[in-house]
């Protein structure tokens, strides 16, 4: 947590190089770094982003995962997940699995819907910890409101790019409709008796749209680029969140916008002997959205999704049954065999790299 001496990220691991995209300029509409985006966006789907402004907010989420993980675990579990596909309330270390052979994972976290955020103190989704009530109104609503800001943003510079009508993307977000959009806080313990190419969160694609993460000054994020044999590390830096695409956009976009395979694993080396705690926040669709490609609002999209494997990005359901069958596939005590852990993955699946 903040204040600890954490020694530096070390300089002798594979890391990817990614893009540093300027979010003044992008609200400035600087076409340079509006292309730098799109860039990103369309290679590897990771990049990382400056001056948004998210520091204060992103500490106070800090300190509310803190007082929430120091609660006895009896009461933490008062407002468990469950084992249904909801993702909001308190995950447990243990609860998930982390490969195909049914692994459980290490880690911990806080999940805050946006629905229930915004709409304190009347519960849309469910109840939460004393803690997180007591931070909702001063803490979570404004990340929450400040991140979606952002990732709104983003998403205005992308339905240009993808020649979308003006406020396509933004009309599968409504703020008044219950989604998966969520703020999270993780804690994943030291553990440095785990080997450093095991996952703490195996390999995945995001469920959603666009994610906004915060780490501090820890390793561990690892993706794997198109083509790569290797994953890579993502590399700490000091006031720059790390964002991604997630599947819902690469769906609607038939492909054009990346969904990259990323896992977590023990931060390396050194950094290793100490608690990693990230915060993100996950912007989502709207549960009734259909999960197809937007071929008929653009020409662009209509081109990308029928040069694609048949079915590839055309999932036929919903928002809301794609994110519930994912989190509830992924828990271990739904577990049948390696299928499940299968079919919780998502867009880009590799069995070989877990």
């Amino acid at each position: 947590m903040p204040g600890t001496t954490i020694p530096p990220f070390p300089d002798d691991v594979p890391t990817v190089p990614l893009l540093v995209i300027d979010y003044e300029l992008i609200k400035a509409k600087n076409k340079i770094e509006i292309d730098r985006l799109w860039e990103a966006a369309t290679t590897l789907g990771f990049w990382y982003l400056k001056n948004h402004g998210a520091d204060e907010a992103v500490a106070g989420m800090f300190e509310m995962g803190a007082e929430t993980m120091a609660l006895p675990l009896e009461e933490k579990m008062k407002f468990e997940q469950g084992n249904e596909g909801m993702s909001f309330g308190y995950k447990a270390a243990g609860a998930n699995a982390t490969d195909e052979t049914g692994v459980p994972d290490c880690i911990e976290f806080i999940n805050v819907a946006k629905d229930d955020a915004l709409a304190y103190p009347a519960p849309r989704v469910r109840t939460y910890p004393s803690t997180v009530n007591s931070r909702m109104e001063r803490t979570i609503a404004p990340f929450v409101r400040q991140s979606m800001e952002i990732n709104d943003a983003l998403l205005e510079v992308f339905n240009e790019r993808l020649g979308l009508p003006a406020g396509a993307l933004a009309k599968l977000h409504p703020l008044e409709e219950l989604s998966g959009c969520e703020a999270r806080t993780i804690r994943n313990p030291k553990n440095q008796e785990m080997p450093q190419d095991k996952a703490a969160i195996g390999a995945h694609t995001d469920f959603g749209t666009l994610s906004f993460l915060h780490h501090q000054r820890l390793g561990g994020l690892q993706v794997l680029p198109p083509g790569a044999e290797e994953w890579k590390y993502v590399k700490p830096l000091p006031g720059h969140a790390i964002c991604n695409a997630g599947d819902t956009l690469a769906i609607f976009s038939g492909g054009i916008i990346r969904s990259n395979l990323h896992r977590v694993v023990p931060p390396p080396k050194a950094q290793a002997a100490f608690e990693r705690w990230s915060v993100v926040f996950f912007t989502r669709p709207g549960f009734s959205q259909v999960l197809q490609p937007l071929s008929d609002q653009s020409a662009l999209i209509a081109a990308a999704a029928a040069a694609a494997e048949p079915g590839q990005f055309d999932k036929g359901g919903t928002a809301g049954e794609w994110y519930a069958r994912r989190i509830k596939l992924q828990r271990l005590a739904n577990r049948t065999g390696p299928e499940t852990w299968k079919a919780s993955r998502g867009t880009e699946y590799r069995p070989d790299y877990a």
